[in-house]
């Protein structure tokens, strides 16, 4: 059928225009039946290879940005300052990495705002060692981090800005060398091979770690103890953000991007940790073991993940808190970046009928 020459159709066209018409009409194996609203094509990059991206990779891998009329080209933009960057530049319309890129970048002159959140918890604040050093005593706890090196991915990332936190918080922050050191695979190289005697970890590289027999968590956040010890609630881990500009000049885009990262965590949501994994596996995340990917995603599907992907003031004020203090910003600089600035949530709420 042409639908090209037909008036009815044309009126429909713009009719689902105005509308945003991001849900499926005349579903045909679950695809849309006739064309969508074209929206163009635009870059998504993502600040690592992690199943915490997991909603990005199902709405990839599932068509969901397709079928709301957008074309989206993914790529792994390998941290969160060079995701910062190539956002600021243009080069990306969305990124995803830290939730903390929003009031970073806006402070730097770029106003961002964050408009998907992934997750509940920091998932990338875990540390590991050595098994052999945390059997012979040697490093056992926080503390006794003092005097070594710990490895983080780039100088004011999230991994960096959570490494001085709890260094911080262990009273040994004067004492202990973060060390840049690029992407999540090479930080656990260089502790493997003891360039470092410590590393920032997400969940899946402390899996891998765990199942080759070599590392130790000596602070694992992915339990609900040491979590509230340390942050008291939730915070915003993840997120997704694009630039205020875009948002004003392109609202629909913005729409048609989260609601297929909504229509994504439903999916994940809504299936077992296993489909999960065989839904994105081969083609985002087969560098790391199979077995530690489902597991992680288990784990993130249970206690990590933002069922309904709204990040609340509560959790956006915990992680600004963690910013202040002279770590990152000073707290006078924190307090020109308040939740309402760098967070719109009317994009979710939309996708999900709020």
């Amino acid at each position: 059928m042409t639908m090209s020459a037909s008036p009815d159709f044309t009126t429909r066209r713009r009719v689902l225009a105005a509308a945003g018409a991001l849900a499926g009409i005349g579903l045909v194996n679950g695809r849309v039946a006739f064309a969508q609203p074209k929206l163009g094509r635009v870059a998504y990059g993502q600040g690592s290879i992690d199943p915490f991206f997991a909603a990005g990779y199902v709405a990839l891998k599932k068509g969901y940005f397709g079928e709301g009329g957008l074309e989206v080209e993914y790529l792994n933009s390998q941290s969160g300052p060079r995701t910062n960057q190539l956002l600021a530049a243009g080069q990306i319309v969305f990124g995803a990495t830290a939730a903390t890129a929003a009031p970073a970048l806006t402070l730097a002159g770029k106003p961002a705002t964050l408009v998907f959140g992934f997750d509940r918890k920091l998932t990338y604040a875990n540390i590991i060692v050595r098994r052999e050093d945390f059997e012979s005593g040697k490093i056992k706890s926080l503390k006794d981090l003092a005097g070594k090196r710990v490895g983080a991915t780039q100088p004011q990332s999230s991994t960096w800005l959570m490494a001085l936190y709890l260094m911080q918080k262990a009273g040994v922050a004067d004492k202990v060398d973060i060390r840049p050191l690029g992407d999540l695979a090479t930080m656990l190289g260089a502790l493997k091979t003891g360039s470092v005697s410590a590393s920032m970890a997400t969940m899946s590289m402390m899996e891998q770690a765990r199942q080759e027999g070599w590392g130790v968590p000596i602070f694992d956040a992915t339990t609900e103890s040491s979590w509230n010890e340390f942050m008291g609630g939730d915070v915003p881990g993840i997120a997704a953000l694009t630039l205020q500009d875009t948002i004003q000049k392109r609202p629909e885009v913005v729409q048609a991007f989260v609601t297929g990262l909504v229509r994504a965590q439903d999916f994940i949501s809504a299936n077992s940790a296993a489909a999960v994994t065989d839904a994105i596996y081969d083609d985002y995340l087969n560098a790391f073991p199979r077995e530690a990917i489902e597991k992680t995603l288990g784990v993130y599907k249970e206690t990590v993940f933002l069922k309904d992907n709204l990040i609340t003031q509560e959790a956006y004020d915990r992680m600004t808190a963690i910013m202040g203090d002279g770590r990152q910003f000073s707290n006078e600089e924190i307090k020109t970046v308040p939740y309402d600035r760098c967070v719109n949530m009317s994009f979710v709420r939309r996708a999900r009928g709020l």
